[in-house]
């Protein structure tokens, strides 16, 4: 639990990240926060399993959490096995490499990791670039990331293999699945839809590891910080894409014909439908747009006008 004046400082740091949009500071700001959020931590137990048979790694402890606020926002964490979602991934690396996550495990930038605001700490999620078709599944074990338009913050690592370290950030789709069976992960590699298969084969299953013997003078070898796990990769197939700031999804046109006409200063504010789990939403849309600079200037202006709940969508 943050103290009140990390909650001052969390505040500053995420109302200075509106005002930003370069794809360097973005990053910053991203680090910036999570430092306040994940300083300290209690060790908990050796390596064990969650409820949901993800590992735990040492020191960590299953965790779904309160509801808690961050920047005048209300974030509440649950059990959602039908957690599907698109929108832009950022990742962290040496900043934090070391320091306990949310959950109380450490921090490995080279780690096939994540942090999402929501979800029960540690799970699993599939993360799809889709600029490049690039698939990965991640264990999510820390909380964020704390800026507006972000939905998975991922390990140097994992943004390596996912594609964008260079760039920053990435569209992409972020969906709950259950422990891998064979315990690997899944990345994919991009392909045009005219493209050839081609398949990779390589082990499937979990490396076998044990302690080393602890060097000479040395009582005791040092633990391994968590679970690892021996990667596959497939074959994906790159989709087009369009961007869009949502300000709101209703149930009821009225409600969101209301939104649309306090936002519309422009003529690309538009009301469209959507049918999910059973129900006809209406979502209040701005875009699309082409890069995520221009999504970050028009979420921070409506998030200004009151509407902090309004987010980064990608279609």
């Amino acid at each position: 639990m943050m103290f009140r004046g990390q909650r001052t400082k969390v505040a500053w740091v995420v109302g200075f990240m509106l005002l930003v949009g370069a794809c360097a500071q973005t990053r910053l700001a991203i680090h910036a926060v999570k430092q306040i959020g994940n300083r300290g931590g209690t060790p908990g137990a050796e390596a064990t399993i969650s409820p949901e048979g993800v590992p735990i790694g040492p020191g960590g402890v299953y965790k779904v959490g309160d509801s808690y606020q961050v920047a005048g926002r209300t974030y509440t964490p649950r059990v959602d096995p039908d957690y599907d979602e698109t929108g832009i991934a950022s990742w962290y690396g040496k900043d934090f490499n070391g320091l306990r996550t949310a959950n109380g495990e450490i921090f490995d930038m080279n780690a096939l990791t994540a942090a999402h605001k929501t979800l029960p700490l540690p799970s699993y999620v599939r993360v799809t670039n889709l600029e490049n078709g690039r698939t990965l599944v991640l264990r999510v074990n820390d909380r964020g990331p704390f800026v507006a338009g972000r939905i998975i913050d991922v390990s140097r690592r994992s943004a390596q293999l996912l594609g964008f370290r260079g760039k920053g950030t990435a569209r992409v789709r972020v969906r709950v699945v259950a422990a891998p069976l064979d315990g690997g992960f899944v990345a994919a590699k991009a392909e045009t839809p005219k493209g050839t298969r081609v398949a990779v084969a390589v082990p499937v299953g979990p490396v076998e590891t044990d302690d080393l013997a602890p060097p000479e003078g040395i009582a005791e070898a040092p633990r391994r910080r968590g679970p690892v796990l021996q990667p596959r990769v497939l074959v994906g197939a790159v989709q087009p894409t369009s961007m869009y700031v949502q300000a709101g999804a209703f149930e009821s046109f009225a409600n969101a014909n209301r939104l649309s006409a306090k936002l519309s200063t422009s003529q690309r504010w538009r009301i469209t439908s959507v049918v999910v789990r059973g129900r006809e939403l209406y979502r209040v849309r701005y875009g699309p747009l082409e890069t995520v600079e221009q999504a970050d200037i028009v979420l921070a202006r409506v998030i200004r006008k009151g509407h902090p709940e309004a987010r980064i969508v990608i279609d």
